[in-house]
């Protein structure tokens, strides 16, 4: 008895390994591969500096990194036109596009999502005013808008936030008022409303947790475009300005010495093409799991 107790033991202790393991080779390994330098660096920042982001050097302005000919391995992505250690202000950079990302998309989800569930909901007048405001939004450019905005109220870390809330709610609010639309004729919320719940008891009991996989996703999706927003009117001088360290501030910074010191706007592009990747591949592997049509696939 004890050796077919062993055995069974065994036998169990097998078959969950496998099991364990299949789960984790369903991981999504490759973003989580691209993202999390980006999330390690913007949380832990101040303690993985090298050198001060800031502290100007004109004894080594545009050192080479420290594998080619004239590099130092105390500088091992180079310096900049100041002396300015690069790989400083690139974990400096991915503070300031992790804070963006995450406030800029989150304040934007917070007032799309609801805006959007009221509107597919109630319908009517409230539904034609939402829709007719989201209408004017997407008739204006993204890069134009936030441009526009940035200028009318000065650039800065939270004028591009600010810019992104306004420049994201309105696609929040188009596909969770398409879904609710669809959900409000569900059986189980005809029920509810015999049950004479109220239609806020309605929208979070009922509607709001059968949008949740749509929103996650869409979130994760918005985050690549909320980087790329941030880069952009950065770079053309309205959004993060110096002497804060920024990804876009540094390609815009670095142009001018591409020629003859292509290490400081390289990497700095770089690091946005791998976060933005990261963060698409995130979102589609999202959607094929929270879909369950997918999932059943």
């Amino acid at each position: 008895m004890a050796l077919l107790t062993a055995s069974a033991n065994t036998g169990q202790t097998r078959r969950a390994g496998r099991q364990f393991w299949r789960s984790v080779r369903r991981w999504p390994w490759l973003p989580i591969l691209l993202l999390a330098p980006v999330v390690i660096c913007g949380v832990f920042g101040p303690w993985l500096y090298p050198h001060d982001p800031t502290a100007i050097n004109f004894m080594s302005p545009r050192r080479p990194p420290a594998w080619l000919a004239g590099g130092d391995w105390s500088y091992v992505l180079g310096t900049d036109q100041f002396g300015r250690d690069l790989l400083s202000r690139l974990i400096e950079g991915a503070r300031v596009a992790l804070i963006v990302a995450i406030l800029g998309v989150l304040g934007a989800a917070v007032i799309g999502i609801p805006a959007g569930m009221v509107a597919g909901y109630f319908g009517g007048w409230i539904d034609n005013l939402l829709m007719r405001l989201v209408d004017v939004k997407m008739s204006i450019p993204p890069i134009l808008l936030t441009i526009l905005i940035s200028a009318a109220i000065g650039g800065g870390l939270w004028t591009v936030i600010v810019s992104i809330v306004i420049v994201f709610w309105a696609d929040y609010a188009r596909v969770v008022r398409g879904e609710a639309l669809s959900l409000r004729e569900r059986p189980y919320v005809a029920l509810a409303k015999v049950a004479n719940c109220s239609n806020f008891r309605i929208l979070l009991r009922h509607i709001f947790p059968n949008l949740a996989a749509t929103c996650v996703v869409l979130i994760t999706l918005q985050l690549g475009r909320a980087l790329i927003i941030e880069a952009s009117i950065t770079f053309i001088g309205l959004g993060i300005q110096p002497p804060a360290s920024a990804w876009g501030l540094l390609i815009a910074e670095g142009r001018a010495y591409l020629a003859t010191a292509w290490w400081i706007p390289t990497f700095a592009g770089v690091a946005i093409t791998l976060t933005v990747l990261g963060a698409n591949l995130l979102g589609d592997w999202l959607r094929d799991v929270l879909d369950p049509k997918l999932r059943r696939q």
